[in-house]
């Protein structure tokens, strides 16, 4: 506020002391010094009078009524002040009513220019604030879609689970417990993930170890896996089941049609501001039957990358040389 005031002021006291000096030029009054005075009486007695109306009234047409009267009276009250300071004439001097005049002239066009880049300020916030409310509910509009998404990969992956537990139900009833527990857990921490906005690396891994611990019963042996991740970017911020679609297209795909089954790696790393996350599988690999570089999970994954990332989140997959592939992912590292 006290910034504003201060600008404005300044503004004003410069204009004037340009009409001044313009004034003398023109030869108005062959000292500078009292076309300085005038234009500054008038000029800030303008200012002072006509902004108080203007802070204080708010209605539009009684501001325009009582601005009709206080303008004019403004400049006639500048004039007299400024013939007081220097005595230079009084109102009985033609002079005087030319400098009414002027002021009049001068000070339309300060109010012109004043009430114009209200307006221009007035036009700018309501572009940033629908500009804001845009961003908004384009933002609201993201979180929806990534809520969907989401959504989407947690009924396919119970629907499998309390499948296998049926199954295990008549036939292994203390496995089907243990995988039963597992599932609970797994919830748990699910549920916890998605009350809250922010979630991170280490988090993730949480729920993928629990994830891997219930396929482990149903795999046995024949699936095996490792983590190598760092502490330092375990604290990294990372969008919730983004890695377990991955991961279950490697076992699904890869692991599980294979005799013996496979282990899966998972590496993570920073790159300097990424962070790269790799998944390597020693399992069959691509096939001409089963093209598992799409499918609706690799698809949620891509869509929820180019969401949240745009072209700075990409997900790569690749054939191994040795049987496998490994899925790679790259995401900006945000750590706190």
């Amino acid at each position: 506020m006290y910034k504003n005031l201060f600008i404005s002021t300044l503004s004003s006291i410069l204009f004037n002391t340009a009409i001044a000096g313009l004034l003398t030029i023109v030869g108005f009054e062959h000292s500078f010094w009292i076309n300085f005075i005038f234009s500054q009486c008038i000029g800030l007695s303008i200012y002072a009078i006509n902004a108080t109306v203007i802070c204080h009234i708010s209605d539009k047409r009684r501001r325009l009524w009582v601005l009709a009267l206080t303008f004019p009276g403004s400049i006639m009250f500048g004039v007299t002040l400024g013939a007081w300071i220097t005595g230079a004439l009084d109102w009985s001097d033609q002079r005087a009513w030319i400098s009414v005049v002027i002021g009049l002239f001068f000070g339309g066009i300060g109010g012109i220019t004043y009430f114009l880049s209200l307006r221009i300020e007035q036009l700018d916030a309501e572009v940033k604030q629908r500009r804001m409310n845009e961003i908004e509910s384009e933002k609201r509009q993201l979180e929806a879609h990534l809520k969907l998404l989401q959504a989407q990969i947690e009924p396919h992956f119970l629907f499998n689970t309390l499948a296998n537990v049926s199954s295990l139900i008549e036939t292994d009833t203390t496995l089907a417990r243990k995988l039963l527990e597992r599932l609970i857990d797994w919830l748990r921490v699910a549920l916890a993930r998605a009350r809250s906005h922010n979630t991170t690396l280490g988090d993730e891994l949480e729920m993928l170890e629990n994830y891997l611990q219930i396929l482990k019963i149903r795999f046995g042996e024949r699936l095996n896996w490792s983590m190598d991740v760092t502490e330092n970017i375990r604290s990294a911020s990372f969008p919730p089941m983004l890695l377990q679609p991955l991961v279950e297209n490697a076992v699904r795909h890869g692991i599980e049609p294979k005799i013996g089954g496979g282990s899966l790696q998972i590496r993570a790393q920073a790159d300097g501001n990424q962070l790269r996350i790799s998944l390597h599988d020693d399992g069959v690999g691509f096939s001409s039957d089963t093209d598992n570089k799409s499918g609706a999970g690799l698809e949620n994954v891509r869509a929820r990358l180019d969401a949240l990332y745009g072209e700075a989140g990409k997900l790569v997959l690749e054939s191994n040389t040795g049987g496998g592939m490994t899925a790679t992912l790259e995401i900006p590292l945000c750590v706190p």
